[in-house]
Parts: C-alpha cells; structure tokens; sequence
C-alpha cells in the first residue's frame, strides 16, 4: 500500500507571523557564533523588568492551596469582579459580560470566530499586530486594513476606515497604544470612530494591552468609555502591564447596547465552555495586579522613557531613516527611504550585523513604504550597540 502525503487545511496557506517567524534566520545565524543583538519580541522577562511581588504571591499561595483544577469557563470571581472595577475605574459602566482567556489572544480569537462568517471582514489597522490578520486568515475572512497615517503621529485615518467599510464588514480592531508604531489614540479620533461603528453597525475590538505603559504625561482613554451603546469588547490582560507574558492570562469586557449584544455574548460563552477554562492559579494574581500598588510601572516607565528617548534620538540621526517618537508602549516603527524590500534589509543586518528586528511588511504598511520594527527593552548599551550596527549596514545597504 502506498502512503500519500498529508495536505494540510488550505486555511493555513496565508497565515504568517513575523515576529516570531524571524527567528528561524536568527536561530540560524546565532549558530555560527556571532553576537546576536536581540530587539524583535516584547517580553520585558528577558530584561530588567519584574513582575510586581504581591501578583507572585497570590499566584504562588493559589498554587500551594491546590488551586490547581479546572476553573469555572469565564474565569473566577474574584478576578471578574476586580477587572470589573478596573474597567469602572477607566469609564466603562455598560458591562454585559466579561471573561479571562489564555492570555488576551484567546479572547481576540474567540470573539473573532464567534463574531466572523467565511467571507465577511474585519477592519484592522494596518501596521498592525499580526495575530488578527493571521485569525482572519484561518477564518478564510476577507482582509481589510484600514491605515494609520504616519505623518499625524500613526493616528487611524478617519477618511481611509471610512473609504473601506463594505456590506461584509463585521467589526473594526483598534489596538491602543499601538503595536508595532507606539502610538496612543486621540479622544477626538476615537470619537469619530465610535460614530462609524454606530453608523455601519460594527463591533469595536479594543485591544488596550498596553494602557499604563505611557509616556510623558499621557492619558488613556478607552473607547468604550465615550459612548455607552456602541458595542464594543475591551481586551487587557497581565502580559504587557504586569510584567508576566509566560501566565497566558487575559481577558475581554463586552459593553454597549444590551439587546444588541445577547446573541453574540452567548456565542462567545459557547466557545468558552467548550475549551474549558483559563489558567486557574494565575487567575488568583489579577485582584492583586490590578487594586494594589502598581510600583513596579513607576521604575519601569523611568527606564522605558530613557531607552525610548535614545531610540528616537539615535534612529533619526542615521541617513534614510526616519522615527515617529511612540508614545506609550515599548515599540518604533521607523521608516527607511529605500527602494529596496525591508524583508532584504532585515535579513541581511541579521546575518552579517547580528540585529534581530521585524520588517514592516510583517505588521503591514502603507503600499510603496519601507518599515521595520524595534522593540526597545534592552538596556541602554544593547541599544546602542544596535542602532550603531543598524546604521552601518544601512549604508553598505544602500549601495549594494
């Protein structure tokens, strides 16, 4: 009898993910002996950041009292009501359902297969996070990025979501702060778009990951709080904030107009119960995470906003390149004046300079436009090391 090979689901044909796919060349060149400059994933755990003390500490006493089965399938009590009162606290009030996932990915996952029938399409902003873009794709959803306009700070460009809303279009995701740009959102633009997905009859995904992770003085507002109608699912987690990425815990409120939303909740829970439950013991870390002292942001900011500073400061000193300073989060997305494709320029730094960066074809960009993305964690040496070599290559680069 002869085997066949196994053809695996075309649903998978364009599902890519740059951040992490970049690491097979790295993994590659790291072998060979060179010193690796590594400035391509946000996990502050591989540097100088900490998760705050009295988040371990529940975790670990949930741990030792055999906190360790199965918890019920939106998350815990104590936990639900403390995210409630969080997103009190951010203005949020018309609350109808809220439940804890497997890092706040799973809930973006889950609310998109509840929400998204093979061929329709969800507005996502592009650069973007590639997780929704690779969600779309195994959902065989059509693609439908919308555009952030670099020269007005990355801001959403009202006239672009506009120009792109279409019959099939279910929903639009707003990922503020931004990644890759670091960009924080205005009110007035959050305004705007809260009237289009009013008008056109969209669900607003609010990734909001990165909300104390803000610099010079920032305020953030969360969408959710500007309209109580507008149906809107806020997602946040422990990852970015807290300083504990490997927990996998995160979480989706649903807000807005109740009648509007009673269908879509009850899909959302039918996923839930079906993959059981979150991560129980670290769910007894989210009380203690968001309503006790939150120290460990004060240190963390002082040090973000120095390697933030040389990164703008160094990245818009090399010729061709030019850097938007991010306002909240831990990324930049400068711009490269080159004909040539980022994905050529990222892999050759890789390999003779050992930087390890993501090109902006990966997160998506303005057509013609040449990006990549730094995640500026490392310490100020690291740093400028890195940015030294990136000017260097860039130059031999250009006149290849």
């Amino acid at each position: 009898m002869s085997l066949k090979e196994i053809i695996p689901a075309v649903r998978t044909e364009n599902i890519t993910y740059a951040v992490r796919d970049i690491v097979v060349l790295a993994n590659e060149v790291a072998k060979s002996g060179k010193e690796m400059l590594y400035l391509n994933i946000g996990d502050p755990n591989l540097y100088d950041f900490e998760p705050p003390k009295h988040l371990l500490d529940a975790t670990f006493k949930a741990m030792l009292e055999n906190k360790n089965g199965y918890a019920p399938s939106s998350g815990i009590a104590p936990a639900i009501k403390a995210i409630e009162k969080e997103a009190n606290r951010k203005g949020i009030n018309n609350i109808h359902d809220i439940f804890i996932t497997t890092g706040a990915s799973e809930a973006i996952e889950v609310c998109l297969t509840a929400l998204v029938n093979d061929g329709e399409n969800v507005l996502t902003p592009t650069p973007g996070y590639p997780l929704y873009t690779a969600i779309a794709s195994k959902l065989q959803a059509m693609e439908n990025p919308y555009y952030l306009d670099e020269s007005n700070n990355w801001q959403p460009d009202i006239e672009d979501i506009k120009s792109k809303i279409n019959n099939k279009t279910k929903a639009i995701v707003l990922i503020n702060p931004n990644n890759p740009t670091g960009s924080l959102y205005t009110t007035d633009v959050l305004k705007k778009i809260v009237d289009l997905a009013l008008e056109h009859n969209l669900v607003i995904f609010a990734d909001e990951i990165y909300d104390k992770l803000l610099f010079d003085g920032k305020k953030h507002t969360s969408i959710a709080s500007l309209n109580p109608d507008v149906p809107c699912i806020t997602f946040g987690g422990l990852s970015k904030n807290y300083f504990v990425p490997g927990f996998r815990i995160g979480w989706g409120i649903v807000s807005g107009k109740k009648e509007l939303l009673k269908n879509y909740i009850e899909a959302i829970n039918k996923i839930l119960r079906a993959r059981l439950s979150a991560n129980h013991p670290e769910q007894f870390g989210i009380a203690p995470a968001l309503e006790m002292n939150h120290d460990h942001l004060t240190e963390a900011m002082k040090k973000l906003t120095v390697r933030r500073d040389l990164t703008v400061n160094m990245l818009n000193a090399i010729p061709n390149i030019s850097c938007v300073k991010p306002e909240g989060a831990f990324y930049a997305f400068p711009k490269i004046q080159m004909n040539k494709p980022d994905s050529e320029f990222v892999s050759g730094l890789i390999r003779e300079a050992g930087v390890v960066i993501v090109p902006g074809s990966g997160f998506g960009q303005v057509p013609g436009t040449r990006h990549f993305r730094v995640v500026f964690l490392p310490n100020e040496t690291i740093l400028k090391k890195a940015y030294e070599n990136i000017g260097s290559y860039l130059d031999k680069f250009l006149k290849m």
